[in-house]
């Protein structure tokens, strides 16, 4: 696997669109290796030359037990093959590189990537909790951005934030609310885009659920956040005497994380989460 790894990495490293898109079809190919079954020869095979596999999905529960994904999940814990730091920095390229459409596809298709790694590997998202890459997510999300990328870039922020309040709280320091509020607001932001919105205000609005295996990984957590802002998040919750300190960060109650976004989005609020308790999207965890 470190061979298949090695050879994804060198070709994301490129500064060529073509090399980088086939490094993104090798680490899909392994991922699809890895969740899917079938020959292991020649899934290992198609997924070097960086085509896809036609393979069987496999059951979450099989997953555990599977000697690829456990070699994987080992892989994942240092920086060296760590697949999602991988994709953060060839995302970043493509971002700084972009900017009349050529690359929109290769972004599309690290975003997807990222939120299969973060999935199969939930430890890898404390890279998010590092400024500069939530910031990147943040950019994404902005209208100078095509509608696609928005709505991918929303996912994947989800995937980052799910599990995760140290992360929640680092997108609430960079003023992610506002700027998902502005944009929420805005006219100008498309059908599909606003639908997106909304359903990440749902999300934001649900009890937080501190996630152990966030703390799993201590090579991928040796760089934290800055400590001031840590501390500005941990006094900021004992003020507020709603929040709660964990191991997977400074949780806030429903009613905190509402009186926050009431101060971007007024009115609007109140109704969403009449919605959550009416229609129950994510199994009813408000009632």
């Amino acid at each position: 696997m470190e061979s298949l790894l090695s050879l994804a990495f060198d070709n994301l490293s490129a500064f060529e669109p073509a090399k980088i898109k086939k490094g993104l079809k090798q680490v899909e190919g392994l991922l699809a290796q890895i969740c899917l079954s079938g020959p292991a020869k020649r899934e290992l095979d198609a997924a070097a030359a960086g085509e896809q596999p036609q393979l069987q999905r496999k059951g979450l529960g099989d997953l555990a037990g599977d000697p690829a994904f456990r070699e994987f999940f080992k892989l994942q814990e240092g920086f060296e093959w760590n697949v999602a730091q991988r994709l953060l920095t060839t995302l970043d390229f493509l971002v700084a590189r972009g900017g009349d459409g050529q690359y929109d596809l290769l972004i599309l298709n690290a975003l997807d990537l990222i939120q299969g790694v973060l999935l199969l590997h939930p430890p890898s998202k404390v890279l998010f909790s590092r400024a500069a890459h939530m910031n990147l997510l943040l950019d994404l999300i902005e209208p100078v951005n095509t509608p696609a990328i928005q709505c991918a870039t929303i996912i994947t922020l989800v995937v980052a934030l799910l599990d995760s309040p140290a992360n929640v709280r680092v997108f609430e320091r960079l003023d992610g609310l506002l700027t998902v509020a502005s944009l929420f607001k805005s006219r100008e932001t498309g059908r599909e885009v606003k639908f997106r919105l909304t359903e990440f205000l749902y999300f934001y609005l649900t009890p937080e659920a501190p996630s152990a295996s966030m703390a799993s990984s201590p090579v991928l957590s040796s760089t934290p956040t800055s400590p001031t802002r840590d501390r500005a998040g941990s006094d900021t919750a004992s003020q507020q005497g709603r929040g709660s300190k964990t191991n997977g960060g400074v949780t806030l109650s429903v009613d905190v994380k509402k009186r926050k976004l009431d101060q971007h989005l007024p009115g609007v609020v109140d109704a969403l989460l009449r919605d959550l308790d009416r229609y129950k999207p994510f199994g009813g965890v408000l009632s």
